[in-house]
């Protein structure tokens, strides 16, 4: 057996890598904020945490978990500087944190993807129906709006990757400037004739108790699950060094206004004390309900229209996301090989996307035969788990940082090194503590928490346990784990021969037989 080690020869193939030079820092922030889909969370999440009296904490919350995620951006871009990958944080992990840590990493990051995917699926038909019906009239069952959006991702994940994103960006503007058109009504209009005090300040934080704090943080770092999917577009952007850490934080800065300032406009047009009781009673419907007092009609339905397009466009950048990790895991042999093939035309990761689509297309049908009917509360489900599991992928990439950083300086200061991990480290690890303490609210009560969580158990289980394996069967493989596919030399450990001992006396003939 032999001791694998970096680099390659140079007669070796070398590894396969996607089209390089093709997106900006603008474009790879659009695959970040439609992966976070805002208003989804604008009309699914928020209300509920309204109802319970969060008032404008709901808004401060945002801008909160942004500070973090902003303070995480910085030894996250440096990170990703060292080591662009298609493979995200997988990389990362691989130098921070050890090859099986990577191997986990990789099987999170396909786990939540897929759940959050899955999730999204199950709310397309549900904000299609009252669209169709509007304007055709049509009575559409949800297999078939999946069935339509599945097939108009699957196609889009085999182009390039500057057509994805274009289409990618007509999507993600519609929702972003419906948005702002109903958030701009909403301030226009404030319950009362003014914007009152007690719409961006909390009345009496004495009231608000562990659980409801817990709740309004945790609620908000899951809304804005997926920002981090950019660095998976490092290899394609036209500076791979700095464009996705770049990118990271113009979606996050995207994020946080969109999200904290349609949440503020709804408390402003509701009042800081009628909030609650419109989001109790209207639920999923606050957004459109506070809408129709205030715009035309067809301002409204245009608003359910964003809402489609919002989910075509996080379920098609999702889609992306996962399919660079198979692409990753594949090109370095932790998954099958054929994963890391290319399309000669497109230059996309044709067979991880053909995968993923396969895998989605699956499940639908899947649950088409189980007789299954898509719900609000499974959407929940699958969009919390997918959330948490992200979230403890981005706590396991602060630690990785901080750990890497420090054994490895460069030139980065104090702040990029030390304190910027260090600080995220810490706050990541509240917000997971605070995730699972509060995971039954979460989800709404039920068997779910336990679901999620045992699932996500499950997950760890078979990262570490795949990582092992590797290790034992295939150590090549496993000593280029984070290598991005880079041939490895083998030097052959030569047994060390060890001299045989001589008899007493043998260089002493004379004295042998005495």
């Amino acid at each position: 057996m032999g001791t694998p080690d970096e680099p390659s020869d140079p007669d070796d193939p070398a590894p396969a890598h996607l089209a390089a030079g093709r997106l900006g820092a603008g474009s790879a922030a659009f695959f970040g904020v439609a992966a976070a889909a805002p208003i989804v969370t604008v009309v699914t999440v928020i209300p509920p945490v309204l109802a319970v009296g969060a008032g404008p904490l709901a808004a401060l919350a945002v801008v909160a978990v942004a500070i973090v995620l902003l303070i995480l951006g910085t030894p996250y871009a440096t990170m990703i500087r060292r080591r662009p990958s298609a493979g995200a944080v997988y990389p990362q992990l691989a130098r921070g944190l050890g090859r099986p840590v990577a191997v986990t990493g990789g099987w999170l990051a396909l786990a939540g993807y897929h759940a959050i995917q899955f999730g999204l699926y199950a709310m397309l038909g549900q904000a299609a129906a009252p669209v169709l019906h509007s304007w055709f009239g049509l009575t559409a069952p949800w297999w078939a709006v999946t069935a339509a959006g599945w097939a108009l991702v699957g196609w889009c994940g085999m182009l390039r990757i500057e057509f994805a994103a274009a289409v990618l960006a007509v999507l993600t503007v519609t929702e972003a400037a419906v948005l702002t058109g109903l958030a701009a009504a909403n301030l226009l209009r404030p319950a009362g004739g003014r914007i009152e005090t007690g719409t961006y300040l909390p009345g009496e934080l004495s009231r608000v108790g562990r659980p409801l704090l817990g709740v309004l943080l945790v609620v908000a770092v899951l809304a804005f699950a997926g920002f981090e999917s950019t660095a998976g577009y490092a290899e394609e952007a036209r500076n791979r060094h700095r464009t996705a850490g770049r990118a990271a934080r113009l979606a996050i800065g995207l994020l946080t206004v969109l999200l904290a300032g349609v949440t503020w406009s709804m408390i402003v047009t509701a009042g800081p004390r009628g909030v609650a009781g419109r989001a109790a009673a209207r639920g999923p419907e606050l957004l459109f309900a506070l809408a129709d007092e205030r715009v035309a009609p067809w301002a409204v339905t245009l608003g359910r229209l964003a809402l489609v397009a919002g989910l075509l466009a996080a379920i098609m950048a999702v889609h992306h996301a996962i399919a660079r990790y198979l692409f990753a895991l594949g090109r370095e042999g932790v998954l099958p090989g054929v994963l890391a093939d290319l399309s000669p035309r497109t230059g996309a990761p044709r067979a991880a996307s053909l995968t993923q689509t396969l895998v989605a297309g699956a499940a639908s049908t899947g649950a088409y035969l189980a007789g299954a009917e898509t719900s609000a509360r499974t959407a929940r489900w699958l969009t919390v788990g997918g959330g948490l599991a992200i979230l403890v992928l981005l706590l396991l990439t602060a630690l990785a940082a901080l750990l890497h950083l420090n054994r490895e300086p460069a030139t980065e200061g104090i702040w990029a090194r030390f304190l910027a991990p260090l600080l995220s480290t810490v706050f990541l690890g509240v917000l997971v503590h605070l995730a699972v303490l509060d995971l039954p609210a979460l989800v709404g009560g039920g068997p779910a928490a336990g679901w999620v969580l045992g699932g996500l158990a499950v997950c760890l289980a078979i990262g570490i346990g795949h990582a092992l394996v590797l290790r034992s069967v295939r150590p090549v493989v496993y000593a280029g784990i984070g290598l991005g596919g880079a041939a490895l030399v083998v030097t052959p450990q030569t047994a060390v021969q060890i001299p045989k001992q001589r008899d007493p006396g043998a260089h002493r003939p004379e004295r042998v037989n005495r």
